[in-house]
């Protein structure tokens, strides 16, 4: 079968990464093909690198409609992971007495949100009626950027009886080392990844809402419960046990398939779906992208050449105004942590504004610090690409010393100087 056949009988439709309305979660810069893989339905579509050999092309394409029942469109597509597999604990200390929250009070348009959400989390099962309860928690409504309203459960005081899970999250600088210098890459985002691992039975009722409908609690692991990103770590953890740090990089819902060489790609990636379709797991096909190049992960851009730091980041420090208020610097503090790996003896560069923080009482942004501020926006104008080393090339420590701090890099060369 040639390709223009191929690509004409799948409706396979050209876009520019900045027109996907819903961003993927790899946020790929590069152009991507809108790939229908249910035949009965158009609008059960996925994305893919348009730039990937026609032969590796047609293979992904094959595979993503093979695999279609790892995607959801919908919270009743969602199977739920068997609970025998692992289900969510709160380990509720038995010392706390139960709190019932007073009812909030809001006015039609956040009740008929109210409504809304809680209509489709019944038809989905993800909530049942409750009658009898002793924790009771009030919904909260977060408006998102499209003028909708998000509702939350304030499990503020449920949370404070429930100890700290130990469990470590991994490092995200390591992932993202881990992940550069591969050909193809292939980002994955569950669909309401926690809402996939069941409650345990006996600590559904904790999780108990109150709306002007009456009480519900829920059946599945929710947002805002402590170590919920600890319990779905476990979990992927266990279903990717042997591909993480191989084949793929998982943090949290965030998954990546990696491939060192393009010839790799298909198979790889089937092996996930394969585990994906085991663990009955559900991708957002909205927030998938198959087959590209570079993407974002974890917040930093990685691709075959090494890692670039993230232009979002970049440009919001260079957009900042100079800071007015012990505030605005402790915020400026933060956006340049977010970008240590890029900036070159970062200490000494940025000094002053520590300095800054240490003044008591009234505000202090001298003309040191606005001298040190106007050359950070032009640095980071060009921040450096960072690399990934070869196994048993020969690297060069370089070491800076100053009376405030030691700064070392780690530098391999290439070409003649």
């Amino acid at each position: 079968m040639s390709d223009a056949t191929l690509l004409d009988e799948i409706h396979v439709t050209s876009l520019d990464p900045r027109e996907v309305g819903s961003q993927p979660t790899g946020e790929p810069t590069e152009p991507l093909l809108k790939v229908i893989i249910r035949s009965e339905d158009p609008k059960k579509t996925v994305l893919i690198g348009a730039n990937l050999d026609s032969r590796i092309r047609n293979e992904l394409i094959k595979l993503l409609k093979e695999f279609s029942d790892v995607f959801a469109w919908s919270h009743t597509d969602i199977p739920g992971i068997d609970p025998t597999v692992i289900s969510h604990s709160l380990g509720v200390d038995p010392t706390f007495k139960p709190v019932s929250q007073k009812r909030r009070s809001f006015n039609s348009e956040r009740y008929e949100a109210i409504a809304t959400e809680v209509d489709k989390l019944l038809k989905a099962g993800f909530i049942r009626n409750l009658d009898y309860n002793e924790w009771l928690s009030n919904v909260v409504l977060v408006q998102k950027k499209d003028g909708r309203w998000r509702m939350c459960v304030d499990f503020t005081d449920l949370n404070k009886a429930c100890p700290k899970d130990s469990f470590l999250l991994p490092r995200i600088d390591q992932l993202v080392d881990a992940t550069s210098g591969h050909e193809l890459l292939s980002f994955m985002d569950a669909y309401s990844g926690y809402n996939q691992i069941r409650m345990d039975e006996s600590d559904e009722a904790k999780t108990a809402f109150i709306t002007d409908r009456g009480v519900y609690c829920y059946r599945v692991m929710p947002f805002g419960l402590n170590n919920v990103g600890a319990t779905y770590q476990r979990l992927v953890n266990r279903i990717f046990t042997n591909e993480i740090g191989r084949t793929m990089e998982v943090y949290v819902d965030d998954m990546l398939t990696k491939f060192v060489t393009a010839e790799e790609h298909v198979p790889n990636l089937r092996n996930t779906f394969l585990l994906l379709r085991q663990y009955q797991m559900r991708l957002n096909p909205t927030k998938c992208v198959f087959g590209v190049s570079s993407g974002k992960f974890l917040g930093f851009i990685v691709h075959q050449r090494g890692i670039e730091a993230n232009p979002d980041k970049i440009r919001a420090v260079i957009d900042l105004l100079p800071p007015r208020r012990a505030k605005d610097i402790q915020k400026l503090n933060g956006m340049i942590v977010a970008l240590s790996r890029f900036i070159s003896k970062l200490t000494d560069r940025c000094l002053p504004f520590f300095k800054a923080l240490k003044h008591k009482g009234d505000f202090c942004w001298t003309s040191e610090c606005q001298a040190v501020f106007d050359d950070l926006k032009i640095y980071l104008q060009k921040p450096p690409v960072l690399a990934k080393p070869t196994p048993g090339e020969t690297l060069l420590l370089y070491l800076a010393f100053s009376e405030a701090a030691v700064s070392s890099v780690l530098i391999k060369e290439e070409g003649s100087i």
